[in-house]
């Protein structure tokens, strides 16, 4: 789905915000940390430039244009530390992923952890036709596209349950690699956390940070994401953003950059808060 500039049963534990009962009061502020997983929507496929709708079953790789827009996420993100690296398990997000790596000497370590928790949407019976025409469709539905469901598709409702199972287990994974570490990135509830500036730079919004784990996704998918992080987690949004640029359409290689307010209760990590950075960043490409 190539468009112009403009992230399954439910998990066993629903995000919340950290909360006490009414009336109490902590003898000790809880600590925090602040996590941050930015996501990157996949190089372009042969599928995209011709405007056709690939979804899960048309595994096709990148084209050469796609390679370059990898390289140059890869060159752009260069000098970004990274501690974990979680990727969609279809080819053009591992196309993309490993493009991305062999530019950061931070990943030469790590091994790309690839989960179909976060493969495309699936589009049914639409899947290898035009992408004008399930906008039509959609159209004649009363809906808009990509959130309308062709017959056999995936529902937005499905692919959010599968969104809310991915971020639990990464919070839980996370949290048990990463709690101890350090770097400026732990607060209390009685201290909000400060916040680095956005000066449209690759390390916007994490400089300090200990934790920073990229996310290679698809497009379709992102949608759904940012959606339910704003809609149901509260997130907020960046500077000059509003809902409408938020919930569209990333170009190919967008990225998007999300922090994570995590709390630990006994053995469980849990989400305390969430804020994006930047949507649909694509000035590398550019």
């Amino acid at each position: 789905m190539k468009t112009p500039r403009p992230s399954l049963p439910s998990p066993a534990v629903r995000l919340q915000p950290h909360r006490l009962a009414p009336g109490k009061k902590w003898l000790h502020p809880p600590t925090m940390r602040r996590r941050a997983p930015p996501a990157a929507r996949h190089g372009e496929t042969q599928y995209n430039k011709d405007g056709l709708l690939q979804g899960q079953a048309i595994d096709s790789p990148l084209s050469e244009i796609g390679l370059q827009q990898a390289d140059a996420a890869g060159r752009y993100l260069k000098d970004v530390k990274f501690s974990n690296v979680f990727v969609s398990d279809m080819i053009r997000a591992q196309q993309t992923a490993e493009t991305i790596m062999k530019h950061n000497s931070s990943c030469s370590g790590l091994q790309m952890a690839c989960d179909p928790l976060l493969k495309e949407i699936s589009f049914g019976t639409a899947e290898g036709g035009r992408v004008q025409d399930v906008r039509e469709m959609a159209k004649a539905a009363g809906q808009s596209f990509p959130g309308f469901t062709p017959p056999k598709g995936e529902t937005q409702e499905q692919v959010k349950e599968r969104v809310k199972a991915f971020l639990e287990k990464v919070l839980q994974q996370i949290g048990v690699e990463h709690w101890h570490d350090r770097g400026g990135d732990e607060t209390s509830s009685s201290t909000p956390p400060e916040t680095s500036p956005v000066e449209g730079k690759a390390d916007d919004g994490v400089r300090g940070l200990s934790v920073h784990a990229l996310v290679v996704t698809h497009g379709a998918y992102m949608c759904v994401a940012v959606r339910y992080f704003v809609e149901e987690l509260h997130c907020s949004l960046p500077p000059g953003s509003d809902k409408a640029h938020m919930f569209s359409l990333s170009p190919n290689t967008g990225l998007c950059r999300f922090i994570l307010i995590m709390t630990k209760e006994d053995d469980r990590f849990k989400l305390s808060g969430i804020r994006c950075v930047f949507v649909h960043r694509g000035d590398h490409v550019t």
